[in-house]
């Protein structure tokens, strides 16, 4: 979990025209599958239209085992850790032996499997639990994304591959006490120049994985220059302190931190050399904003088919209650809001692997996704009736999870905004 606010990735100086379309580091072309011998019935009952059949052999096999991970690993245990608020790290190394940290990334390690199947995987680890699916965004997106796309060949080389079978784990620190949406222009952590080295100090809230982290990845504002520059700050190093946050009612087992800097030295070595403004960190966060909407779209999916299930199930007037017209016009509500938040993001993937995406894509994919998520999880509650506020039924987690889906990595308001100035050539910011 990035920003239970927002970390809002526009840089103020950019306008409509800009230029996030050149083909990134880590993109690959989109491979052609072969559809010969598959059928739409060989698709999760809740990929209404079939859209892994987009997948190649290879990649849909990897999703099967993702599925089947958290189906088997996951799901039986996740309520237990989300009451007490605590992360099941014994699930670490199931997850790394999956190879889906870095998914997209072509860096030292990482699998390069591209943005289409990233997603999908996103979404899929989110059907089940949006909180794992969260740690491997902030870990394989946001944390490794910085490091790809920021780091010189050295730094790559140096953390990439360990990150990537989860030796090392990432987190991500941008968002400030005082600032969320304004991080931009009001981002107070600050970077000193000294000898050999940087001096860091500030406070950084909401920053998930903080917790247990072995490398946190720190934007502070130069003194001398006034720009955003990135560091990788290692886990124990003198200054940096951290406090776990409580009582929250999303996302529960994100270990959400406010990280403490004081006088924290850093080599230069550890600075990521191609970080050089505040735009470094859109280039990282219009990447992973589209892994929020695949997120997004897997907990409403994950809703809609536990409510699904349980209306064959229960039974009312001596019938299931998904015989019921009005239960029936509500789940395929949720159906259309699932189906249309994985098409969008099934396109805004392809333009990624192609290098075309532009933030106003990324931003629109997350502004929607987000929004029909609420209206989805909320209509799985109201099929369930009072049953739906138990955990045991699973979809009161995704009710809460979605509060905080839809508010990070850019709230709705922003995304918007970036959005309206891309189609109408005018900055409604302030």
């Amino acid at each position: 979990m990035a920003d239970a606010r927002s970390d809002d990735p526009r840089d103020p100086t950019s306008g409509p025209g800009t230029d996030a379309g050149a083909r990134p580091a880590g993109s690959v072309a989109p491979v052609a599958p072969d559809l010969t011998d598959v059928e739409l019935t060989d698709s999760p009952f809740s990929d209404f239209l079939g859209f892994e059949l987009l997948l190649s052999d290879d990649d849909r096999a990897l999703l099967g085992r993702v599925r089947a991970f958290m189906n088997r690993e996951v799901e039986p245990i996740i309520n237990d850790y989300w009451t007490r608020a605590a992360f099941p790290h014994e699930l670490v190394p199931g997850i790394a032996d999956l190879g889906i940290a870095g998914l997209a990334y072509d860096g030292p390690g990482c699998p390069a499997r591209g943005a289409l199947v990233d997603g999908m995987v996103a979404m899929e680890l989110a059907r089940v639990d949006p909180s794992i699916g969260t740690f491997m965004g902030v870990h394989g997106g946001l944390a490794m994304g910085s490091i790809q796309l920021c780091g010189s060949d050295e730094q790559r080389e140096r953390w990439l591959p360990a990150m990537a079978r989860m030796e090392l784990i990432g987190a991500f620190g941008l968002t400030e006490p005082d600032v969320g949406s304004a991080i931009s222009a009001g981002l107070a952590t600050s970077a000193r120049r000294d000898g050999d080295g940087w001096v860091l100090n500030g406070e950084k809230k909401w920053i998930g994985n903080a917790a247990f982290a072995d490398l946190v990845i720190i934007w502070a504002r130069d003194e001398d220059d006034g720009q955003v520059k990135g560091f990788v700050v290692e886990k124990d190093t003198e200054g940096m302190t951290f406090d776990k946050q409580e009582d929250k009612i999303a996302l529960r087992v994100v270990q959400n931190a406010e990280v403490h800097l004081r006088d924290v030295r850093v080599p230069e070595e550890n600075r990521l050399q191609k970080a050089e403004s505040f735009r470094s960190t859109a280039d990282v966060l219009r990447v992973t904003r589209m892994g929020v909407a695949w997120q997004a779209a897997g907990c409403a999916r994950g809703a809609f088919e536990h409510a699904l299930r349980y209306t064959k199930a229960r039974e009312q007037f001596g019938r299931p209650i998904a015989s019921f017209q009005l239960v029936q016009d509500l789940l395929v509500k949720m159906l259309g809001h699932v189906t249309a938040a994985t098409a969008m993001n099934t396109r805004a993937s392809q333009l990624q692997d192609a290098g075309l995406l532009r933030d106003e894509h990324a931003s629109l994919c997350k502004a929607q996704a987000t929004a029909k998520m609420r209206e989805t999880v909320g209509w799985a509650r109201e099929v369930l009736g009072g049953n739906g506020i138990l955990l045991e039924h699973h979809v009161g987690r995704f009710v809460a999870d979605a509060e905080a889906i839809y508010s990070y990595e850019g709230t709705r308001e922003i995304n918007t905004l970036i959005v309206g100035r891309a189609i109408t050539g005018e900055s409604a910011f302030v």
